[in-house]
């Protein structure tokens, strides 16, 4: 464990990638002000906002106590912005947080931990809360998959992957990388790129929260599967993943996708996945659980989702009621 004078020695230079939030963004900055271990830097890169969020960002940064920035120009994308960020930092840690995502207030402390801890990982992750518009916890990550620890490429490969608020990156391990300003997920692709780069460090602790909402890119499955098996497409060489291996691994998160599909409500493009993917399911019993969930009325699946985003709401309460509690250190 670092010890307290290692650890105000902050070596974070964190990133707020910020389009189209005014409702959320000054909540984002606000978790990142209030870490218990400040970033070494904050730069915020507002890419073509027409809400108003720059003003609303140049008004909190003022009550900001460490260094700070705010660039504003014209829209270029996320991974654009990204990669204009990283050029401009320095340290030994990277991370981003959108600008409608937050961090808890010990989330810098405890990931910078873990790195320290792990010199052979790449990245730092968490568990996530998911939020709502109103800032109601819906569900949280650690109820979804407790993830790996280490070698998380098997996991990445079926489409198992861990929230990006949660990430802290090594700074050296992206030196040789740079987001790709063609794809639509700018996660998925790097984390692939790095799964051949090192180790990924899991903190099975809840320390950030993840807003879903309806302009998630993350939200519209059918146009976010392609882009993941794009993706795959793209680095499978780089991973040594050849093309036979590549069929028969994309085979089987195709079929285990029809799953999440019906979950998400949409049942059209579930059928269509588990009608041309009967060869990736692992089991018979996966192949009748998926069509048990394909002839369930629809209108059952809605009902039984609200009810647990209900139930979750009612356990787990209100973000701000979550980020006033003292966390163990």
């Amino acid at each position: 464990m670092d010890s307290p004078e290692t650890e105000k020695r902050s070596e974070v230079f964190a990133v707020v990638p910020s389009y189209n939030h005014a409702p959320f963004v000054e909540e984002c900055l606000r978790s990142i002000i209030a870490q218990s271990l400040p970033p070494k830097k904050l730069l915020v890169i507002d890419d073509g906002s027409t809400d108003g969020s720059p003003a609303i960002i140049e008004r909190v940064l003022k009550e900001c106590s460490f260094d700070c920035e705010l660039i504003a120009r014209e829209n270029r994308g996320l991974c654009s912005t990204l990669n204009e960020a990283f050029a401009i930092s320095d340290g030994n840690y990277f991370a981003y947080l959108g600008s409608d995502d937050l961090w808890l207030p010990d989330f810098l402390r405890e990931q910078t931990r873990l790195l320290n801890d792990r010199p052979n990982a790449v990245l730092a992750f968490s568990h996530a809360y998911v939020i709502d518009e109103q800032d109601r916890i819906t569900d949280s990550t650690d109820e979804w998959s407790e993830f790996a620890d280490g070698d998380l490429r098997p996991l990445l490969l079926r489409g198992i992957v861990f929230s990006s608020p949660g990430v802290l990156y090594r700074r050296t391990a992206l030196e040789r990388l740079r987001w790709n300003e063609d794809a639509r997920l700018e996660d998925y692709e790097m984390y692939l790129k790095l799964s051949g780069a090192g180790e990924f460090a899991r903190n099975p602790k809840i320390l950030c929260a993840w807003r879903r909402h309806e302009v998630n890119a993350s939200a519209n499955l059918p146009s976010m599967f392609p882009e993941m098996l794009a993706a795959q497409e793209r680095v499978a060489r780089d991973l040594g993943i050849s093309p036979d291996e590549l069929r028969s691994t994309q085979a089987q998160m195709k079929f285990a996708a029809a799953e999440n599909f019906v979950r998400h409500g949409y049942r059209r493009e579930a059928s269509k996945l588990f009608m041309q993917n009967l060869g990736g399911a692992s089991s018979i019993s996966q192949i009748v659980s998926t069509a048990f969930r394909l002839a369930v009325p629809e209108s059952l699946f809605q009902w039984n989702r609200r009810r647990k985003q209900d139930r979750a709401v009612q356990r787990l309460g209100s973000i701000h009621e979550v980020m006033k509690t003292p966390s163990d250190r």
